[in-house]
């Protein structure tokens, strides 16, 4: 077995020790998501945790580690009588991003179902990691079923399953924690809310620190056991003050004037729901034990806030983590009282100001407002003030708004998600085929259906049945995949006329909130001057894309062309990469093309690539004024796509959130 990196050897990462080590003093709190880039020591510091966490009693034989002191009642293995025990260490149980179902929850074991016609249950990792910890690298890429299940399990402590004739119940309570790089993609907020905890790390700046994470990894890579022997004395004392701190929790006083700093930090930062509150006080008083301590004082409750609630108040994927500590000080300050006050005081603190105001306005007017009759420049674009041409500081994005929702036609196979109909793995079974390679997802139906009338001529007459290698039947089904949204964005002088770029940054700002909500990949395509741009290669990370948007100038001639060209050669590479991921160009422009030689007929020539390959396309058309020329339009049928106006991306939406609202007062009344 390999010797794990000593925990006490990591160098710096102070919060996410802190925070690892009071999941293992307390359980309760609920877990840690590690975020940060890569190389870290995210992953080195959750798998040295588990050698430091004392050893638990099971019963003998039991694969889903009961308690011999009370044993769970409903236990598949059970009943359980009480009594002695044997004791093992506590498991470190990792899920890996592209796990299935089956190995996550457990199913059926279909090789006794089969031979022996007995429904035996095979447990998957949740019992494994019951009474231990349950890591997941990468969770920001766990698909959504996996996560849907996990949150399960967390909320309830407890896996159900049901599935193919078995109907399983068992204990599920473990440590849950995950590590995630930011620039992969954000986390679903369900998921967010259901770590206790969470860390910000990041690679030291100081040379000497940096030195020393070095010579610390080199003598581990040389002599880990050697290594990790220089070092048992540190990990013995923390494993022994774990101990002791798990002896004094249930002695720690949360006195009510630490309530109501929680209660009031939690009201300041406007957190949704009462998980945050819970979260804190079972922080505090796990951070006082640590301490040896058993009082909960306002240092505590300060601690606590920074690890418990950043990943709380972020209301969507553009929102900048972290918690503003002054405004933390302030409140802890205001309700700061002595034990003796009022118990019954006025719960909340004044409200945080307003919704943040409105946008700054672009800078002044473009001049003519008709699109048929812009200011004359050279090639009959407007041009910005000051400099012929050149470049004009970036327009502010207006508010997003729920768009309408985009689609890639036809039936895909790409990875889960929430935007196409596509073949999955997960949802709703369809039907049945012949495996074509490896049995992934058995119908057990179709399959004895297909060997039932084989049984005399196999020589089987009594119970049970005989199945062979072409009797078995792969499970069809049917679900939604997340696509490669790529983003081709005008950034022209023409997008600068009538304030226009806030509104269309805006619209994109919206459709990337809607990619974020759907698991897609995003990439971003601009074209502007005389070439087009990869501002943003395909990625998960929406917020990046949102970044990139944000800083986004505009000027110059629209080489449409361009701009089309570089985005096929996006997708050309991105195939080659994850050929079944499909994808969805939405081009954001007017229609004008007016830069490089012969630009109307190239630009042409560049959407007709897209329409011969079959590539599902939007033009989402910008031009705005009482003349219109209708360009957009005309692009759209080149691409062999459809064209939407910007009000009409929020205007069917709003249409469809009426409709929605009027089914469902029919449906109560």
């Amino acid at each position: 077995m390999t010797v794990p990196f000593p925990f006490t050897a990591v160098v710096g990462q102070d919060d996410l020790r802190l925070a690892l080590l009071l999941n293992a003093v307390s359980p309760a709190v609920g877990g840690v998501l590690v975020r940060g880039e890569k190389g870290t020591a995210k992953s080195t510091a959750v798998r040295a945790l588990s050698a430091l966490l004392p050893e638990v009693d099971v019963v003998p034989g039991c694969r889903f580690s009961c308690d011999p002191g009370a044993p769970d009642p409903a236990c598949p293995d059970g009943p359980h009588e009480t009594g002695a025990g044997v004791r093992r260490a506590s498991r470190m149980v990792e899920l890996p991003v592209g796990a299935s179902e089956d190995r996550l929850v457990g199913a059926l074991d279909i090789e006794r179902a089969l031979a022996e016609g007995v429904k035996a249950f095979e447990p998957g990792l949740l019992a494994d990691a019951h009474r231990g910890i349950l890591y997941v690298d990468e969770v920001n890429l766990l698909h959504d079923h996996l996560v849907d299940l996990l949150l399960d399990a967390a909320a309830m402590g407890a896996s159900y399953v049901e599935r193919e004739g078995v109907s399983v119940r068992h204990a599920a309570r473990f440590l849950l924690v995950g590590t995630m790089n930011p620039e992969e993609g954000e986390l679903r907020p369900q998921l967010l809310d259901r770590f206790g905890l969470t860390v910000e790390v990041a690679a030291s700046r100081e040379p000497e620190q940096r030195v020393e994470v070095v010579r610390r990894r080199l003598a581990y890579d040389d002599d880990p056991e050697g290594f990790a022997a220089r070092w048992a004395d540190e990990e013995a004392a923390v494993r022994a003050r774990i101990v002791a701190a798990r002896d004094l929790l249930p002695s720690v006083r949360l006195g009510d004037g630490a309530l109501r700093q929680i209660a009031a930090t939690c009201a300041a930062f406007e957190v949704d729901g009462m998980r945050a509150d819970i979260v804190m006080a079972r922080t505090a008083t796990a951070l006082a034990a640590w301490a040896g301590r058993t009082d909960v004082l306002a240092e505590d409750v300060r601690q606590a806030a920074l690890l418990a609630l950043p990943h709380r108040r972020r209301r969507n994927p553009f929102d900048a983590p972290g918690l503003d500590e002054d405004k933390l000080d302030e409140t802890l300050e205001e309700f700061g009282g002595s034990e003796d006050d009022d118990p019954d005081p006025d719960p909340g603190p004044d409200g945080p100001g307003g919704g943040g105001g409105q946008p700054d306005p672009d800078d002044g007017p473009r001049g003519d407002d008709s699109a048929a009759r812009p200011e004359a420049g050279e090639d009959g674009e407007p041009q910005p003030s000051g400099a012929g041409g050149g470049e004009q500081s970036p327009a502010r994005a207006s508010e997003p708004f729920r768009t309408k929702v985009l689609t890639v036609p036809g039936l895909g196979e790409g990875a889960a998600g929430r935007r196409s109909r596509a073949r999955t793995q997960h949802g709703r079974t369809t039907g049945a085929r012949r495996p074509q390679g490896a049995l992934t997802k058995l119908h057990l139906a179709a399959t004895v259906q297909a060997a039932a009338p084989h049984q005399r001529a196999r020589g089987r007459s009594g119970p049970g049945l005989v199945v062979r290698r072409d009797d078995l039947r792969q499970a069809t089904r049917e679900g939604r995949e997340g696509n490669l949204v790529l983003f081709v964005v005008d950034a022209s002088g023409s997008m600068a006329a009538r304030q226009r770029m806030g509104a269309v940054k805006g619209a994109v700002l919206s459709l990337l909130l809607d990619a974020y909500q759907r698991r897609d990949k995003v990439g971003l395509v601009t074209f502007r001057g005389s070439a087009g741009e990869v501002a943003l290669p395909p990625t998960s990370s929406v917020d990046a894309a949102a970044a990139r948007l944000e800083s986004l100038p505009t000027g110059g001639r629209t080489p449409l062309a361009a701009g089309l060209l570089k985005a096929h050669d996006v997708l050309r590479v991105e195939r080659l990469r994850d050929p079944a991921r499909r994808a969805l160009v939405v081009v954001v422009t007017d229609g004008r093309a007016t830069g490089g030689p012969q630009p109307v007929e190239l630009a042409g020539r560049a959407a007709r690539l897209f329409a011969a390959e079959g590539i599902a396309s939007v033009v989402v058309d910008c031009e705005s004024g009482p003349v219109r020329l209708g360009l957009a339009g005309q692009l759209a049928g080149e691409l062999g796509g459809t064209a939407v106006t910007l009000d009409e991306l929020r205007a069917e939406s709003i249409a469809g959130l009426v409709k929605d609202m009027q089914g469902n007062s029919r449906r109560a009344a």
